[in-house]
């Protein structure tokens, strides 16, 4: 039996999407704090893309994969599943090439995320994530309505867009004369990690790549240990909505399977408490789910003593009353 022939991305891609976004996407800035570094003895540095356009860096994809639709594609329009960011993303970028979108959300997403897929035109069909397959809801409605499918990350231009954040991230310490020795970064499905471990391994092979993910949901981390893709268990019960997924992609895990290091799971309390550390030093919001790689190193179970580390602030479409509970633990 043969192997299956992956269309796995390049750096070149990467570049590619960087130009395409040009214009449209957010460059996002690259923070750090005296208060941080001092207490962590390491310098740190957040690349902040809570602010980038719909809040988080998934228009970065979006963007890439939908605006390469021809006219045709685009008068059938797109369908998208995501539990929130992935879908403003999508229904953002199908606004602004002249499309319209359809958005699978599990009934438990944050209603800021909701309001956000409306208030770009997108129509909203929600499922249960316990007890239904939103791949097989999708392909139904794909296949009913004519709908393009965009995944949220098994898709080579998906994982390109992604990257131009891990692009940008090199390209900015660059140009603060700096190499970073550790990256990490959130993963769900994969395809953030797997761009940004693309371009960060361009441009630096030493450096080390770290997924970052909630604990009872590190799936990344028990797959690299195993040598192969295992399932999470359940898909409830993480603060982290965001990045709650049953298993690695298929597609990224043939690029995080050779390019992580490894993989760090946190806590629902270290993620409230880095929230609270982003907000009251760095002067941003950051969701759950975006902010568990700086929860993995201000929690210390990303050892970053004495080196140069960045970690990626994914998003930060949050609800109030996450927010001031984390306020509150912090």
């Amino acid at each position: 039996m043969s192997s299956p022939v992956f269309d796995l991305p390049g750096h070149s891609d990467i570049l590619d999407a960087a130009q395409r976004l040009t214009g449209h996407a957010v460059r996002t800035p690259l923070l750090r704090n005296d208060w941080l570094d001092d207490r962590l003895g390491a310098r740190l540095f957040v690349k902040a893309e809570c602010l980038q356009r719909t809040g988080s860096f998934k228009f970065r994809g979006a963007y890439n994969r939908i605006s390469r639709l021809s006219d045709a594609e685009k008068q059938r329009g797109v369908i998208a599943y995501s539990s929130g960011n992935h879908a403003q993303g999508v229904v953002a970028a199908a606004r602004l090439v002249g499309t319209h979108a359809t958005i699978l959300m599990p009934t438990d997403a944050p209603a800021a995320k909701v309001e956000g897929v409306r208030f770009w035109g997108g129509k909203v069909v929600t499922y249960d994530r316990a007890s239904e397959s939103r791949e097989a809801i999708g392909a139904r409605i794909a296949a009913e309505e004519g709908r393009i499918l965009v995944p949220p990350y098994e898709d080579r231009f998906i994982i390109a867009g992604q990257g131009t954040a891990g692009l940008e991230l090199v390209e900015q310490m660059a140009a603060l004369g700096l190499a970073p020795d550790i990256v990490s970064a959130p993963a769900g499905g994969g395809g953030l990690i797997a761009g940004t471990g693309l371009a960060v391994k361009h441009a630096h092979p030493d450096a080390q790549v770290w997924a970052a993910e909630p604990e009872g949901f590190d799936d990344h981390k028990r797959s690299l240990a195993a040598g192969h893709r295992v399932a999470n268990d359940r898909l409830t019960g993480s603060i982290c909505d965001a990045i709650i997924t049953p298993t690695p992609g298929e597609l990224t895990w043939q690029l995080n399977s050779h390019q992580l290091s490894g993989g760090v799971a946190v806590s629902d309390d270290e993620v409230l408490q880095a929230m609270a550390l982003a907000w009251r030093h760095l002067k941003i919001v950051i969701e759950p789910g975006a902010v568990v790689a700086l929860a993995a190193v201000l929690s210390g179970k990303l050892d970053v003593a004495g080196k140069t580390v960045c970690v990626l602030a994914t998003g930060g479409n949050v609800d109030r009353a996450v927010f001031a509970r984390a306020l509150e633990l912090g």
